[in-house]
């Protein structure tokens, strides 16, 4: 298990010891601050979690295309090296904060404070509708880290396979929403998308789940019309993940 910080030890810890529950505790606490000053800014924010090469940073480009005008939007945008995808996103005229995490494996709710200290730099958070949170490539450590986030948005793109639900049950379990990207593949690919869908059920029974592609734009309305329901504040409130 992965913990905050630039050095995951996996080696053994003395007797008694959880060091664990300890950083995810302490990891909580600073989760609810972050929630705290989002909510007095009036600001929804969304951690869109997935593995690497998933599609976050193309589903990201898309949307804020169609949302330009709309919507105040700003990006936190989590790598563990580079700022590839924070300056491919700052094309689209958003404040973005770029957070590299080095060895880590995701980002933490120390990082998010950073971050959102970095947007409130260049003037308050008020001035923003909506925060996405684009998380290191990982489909284990973002799950078990709150940031403070309101709503937790898991992406698995059709060249993963059907069965990614079924390995890595925790980051759906603690999704409100389940985004299928790269439809455009699916005539290249033996992949069957009912199947992938009732395995995302089996782990998480009444999630919603949209198939699209942001190369195409096959099946972004969908998509945008529920994000229109989370920035008026409908979806569920996540904090901690259940382990």
């Amino acid at each position: 298990m992965c913990g905050p910080g630039s050095d995951h030890s996996h080696g053994p810890t003395p007797a008694g010891a959880d060091l664990n529950v300890d950083l995810l505790e302490e990891n909580n606490d600073t989760a609810q601050r972050n929630r705290l000053r989002l909510d007095l800014a009036g600001v929804r924010c969304i951690n869109l979690m997935s593995g690497p090469g998933a599609g976050k940073t193309s589903l990201l480009e898309r949307t804020l295309a169609a949302i330009q005008g709309r919507m105040q939007t700003a990006v936190v945008e989590g790598d563990m090296t580079t700022e590839l995808d924070a300056e491919r996103l700052r094309a689209y005229g958003v404040p973005v904060v770029a957070i590299t995490t080095g060895r880590a494996c995701h980002l933490d709710a120390d990082l998010m404070a950073n971050g959102l200290t970095q947007l409130e730099q260049a003037g308050s958070l008020e001035r923003f509708d909506l925060l996405f949170v684009e998380n290191v490539g990982n489909l284990v450590c973002p799950a078990e880290f709150a940031l403070g986030e309101h709503t937790r948005v898991a992406l698995v793109a059709v060249t993963e396979g059907e069965d990614k639900p079924l390995k890595y049950p925790l980051m759906f379990r603690c999704a409100d929403c389940v985004v299928v990207t790269k439809l455009d593949l699916l005539p290249y690919l033996r992949f069957d998308l009912p199947h992938l869908i009732a395995h995302i059920h089996q782990v998480n029974p009444h999630i919603p789940v949209f198939a699209l592609s942001a190369e195409t734009g096959e099946g972004m309305e969908p998509w945008l019309e529920w994000l229109q329901t989370e920035v008026a504040g409908i979806g569920t409130q996540p904090v901690v993940a259940t382990l």
